[in-house]
């Protein structure tokens, strides 16, 4: 991985390879090589025609994924002996609980991409087959009720084998067509909030309860937009660049200044209650996945802070007469995103 020009960004493309081979490939970046992560860490995967994610399940983070192109089946067994199938196509999501069992495949016929949020910023994987690698034959054959020998004929190891390919076509339940509580489709859903200048769609409890402790905005800016300076006060942001350049501005407790530019591929990191914008630098709308580690995210904009006091504070506050002062407009709610009225800084 390269040293990221500030410590609030680098790019998942060029992450930490997991594993690639022929069937495809997964990137993350975790703590161990972003120190800023904290309860939020990211994967990409990427699964050509006929391979798939195989069984596995996280020790200590909940998971939320975006399908970002192709077609795959995804199985979950969770607490209890619950067990879904679905399939999910680009623009859907789905979310598995730490600890669930489960599997993606792709089922199409172009390659699938895939990026994955985690509820911490060094999740712990566990695969299904590496598993089997732990117990002896005569263990594993009084758990199936089976002899040792038919056991002994299964390669293992405790070396997860994370990516593999199957054999012949794939097997797709009936059930696998139905809602599942474990999807959501959030390009489907009608923007949140919509202005001239860009969009936002939710995936938070309120429209999806599954999510406990993790959530998405799906938030587009089209050339002329801005995200408006703003803080969260009990959540970090987690973003990922989906398309489209845009510049963010970040300032820590200590008033040092980080100011970058992003593209398709790159993430970042907002710690909890830091003010920062996001501007698009491009020619083109820009589209990001932001991810927080709350269910129900929240924020406080700079258009609302300026209606929040007085002339009088404001004027102490900046040390300038109070006739000097613009005349802010009034804003009781935040807009989120507003119209770039100014050529943008060189």
């Amino acid at each position: 991985m390269t040293t990221p020009p500030t410590p609030f960004t680098t790019s998942l493309h060029e992450g930490d390879i997991v594993e690639e081979n022929d069937f495809g490939s997964m990137r993350r970046v975790s703590a161990e090589h972003l120190p800023v992560l904290k309860n939020l860490s990211i994967k990409r995967l990427v699964l050509n025609p006929g391979a798939m994610r195989t069984p596995h399940w996280h020790a200590n983070a909940n998971e939320l994924t975006y399908c970002v192109a192709g077609t795959a089946l995804v199985s979950v067994l969770d607490n209890h002996s619950r067990f879904s199938t679905f399939i999910v196509t680009a623009g859907q999501m789905f979310h598995i609980d730490s600890g669930a069992l489960h599997h993606i495949e792709n089922i199409g016929d172009g390659v699938a991409e895939f990026v994955i949020a985690f509820r911490n910023e060094r999740p712990e994987d566990f695969g299904l087959g590496a598993t089997f690698g732990a117990f002896t034959d005569a263990v594993l054959g009084n758990t199936y009720s089976l002899p040792a020998s038919d056991l002994s004929v299964l390669r293992r190891s405790t070396v997860d084998r994370k990516l593999a390919a199957r054999s012949g076509a794939p097997e797709i339940p009936a059930v696998a067509h139905f809602d599942d509580p474990h999807t959501f489709d959030i390009e489907a859903q009608a923007p949140g909030l919509n202005y001239a200048s860009g969009s936002a769609r939710f995936a938070r409890d309120q429209f999806w309860p599954a999510l406990k402790d993790i959530s998405m905005y799906s938030l587009r800016v089209a050339e002329d937009g801005m995200r408006e300076p703003h803080w969260h006060p009990v959540t970090a942001e987690m973003g990922y660049v989906r398309q489209g350049q845009a510049r963010m501005t970040i300032m820590t407790p200590e008033g040092r200044l980080d100011t970058w530019t992003m593209k398709a591929g790159d993430m970042y990191f907002i710690p909890r209650a830091y003010p920062h914008h996001i501007e698009n630098i491009g020619s083109d709308e820009w589209h990001f996945l932001i991810f927080f580690d709350q269910p129900f995210p929240a924020d406080i904009g700079y258009r609302a802070s300026a209606s929040a006091y007085s002339r009088e504070v404001l004027a102490a506050t900046f040390e300038t007469h109070i006739d000097d002062l613009p005349d802010f407009p009034f804003t009781p709610a935040d807009p989120l995103i507003v119209s770039r009225v100014n050529p943008v800084d060189a």
